[in-house]
């Protein structure tokens, strides 16, 4: 179940763009030679919670502007998001995911992309779901004051990620990825200039344990 919780603050530093779009070129290699099996494994509805079906379906129907789907992967939450009615485009850096997203759901619209590359004010709303997961802290920093830069003012942003009791890489099957306590990314959040909203943590017995954060430009 989603319980709303948080405390604490966390200090999140801030690195060269240059050497963090090494780092995220690596990343989106990683899932370019794996994006067939991904997409078979993760790229539909079936492979999702209820539970975030219904929160990002809620959050996207609040929305009044475009939305941008950033790190969409497969595409299927494009598509979600879509057949709700939104204006909604799919973003990714890896070439494979966004060929493959055009072909499955070619009533959707998908581009090449990133959270770090995205046009100021460009959008009301951001959804990153599990898209900022191989994010290191320093890296995160930039990643999230693209995404609040590329908001209009009171657009919203919706995060989706790994929760932990404390922060660290794990194995991911792709590439590395990282753990976060819900109350150290609620303060990045916070650090870039967003008010949060919204604080949401699941834990199951059949995946790992998950977070999402909801937050707005002021």
């Amino acid at each position: 179940m989603y319980s709303s919780k948080w405390t604490g603050r966390a200090l999140c530093l801030t690195i060269p763009a240059s050497r963090s779009g090494l780092r995220m070129r690596e990343v989106s290699e990683a899932y370019g030679r794996r994006s067939d099996e991904y997409v078979r494994a993760l790229g539909s509805l079936d492979s999702t919670h209820a539970e975030d079906q219904k929160l990002i379906s809620r959050w996207g129907r609040q929305i009044k502007g475009p939305i941008i789907d950033v790190g969409c992967g497969p595409g299927h939450w494009t598509e979600f998001l879509t057949a709700q009615g939104c204006n909604v485009r799919g973003i990714d850096p890896t070439v494979e995911f966004i060929t493959s997203a055009r072909q499955r759901f070619s009533q959707c619209r998908f581009a090449l992309g990133s959270a770090e590359s995205l046009p100021a004010n460009s959008a009301m709303g951001i959804l990153a779901w599990y898209s900022l997961i191989h994010h290191d802290p320093v890296r995160l920093d930039i990643a999230l004051q693209s995404c609040h830069a590329a908001l209009s003012p009171g657009g919203s942003f919706l995060v989706g990620f790994f929760t932990a009791p404390a922060h660290a890489p794990f194995s991911h099957a792709v590439t590395t990825a990282y753990f976060w306590p819900l109350n150290e990314f609620v303060s990045c959040i916070e650090h870039v200039g967003f008010t949060v909203l919204e604080t949401h943590e699941r834990h199951d017995t059949t995946s790992r344990p998950h977070g999402a954060i909801v937050a707005q430009r002021s």
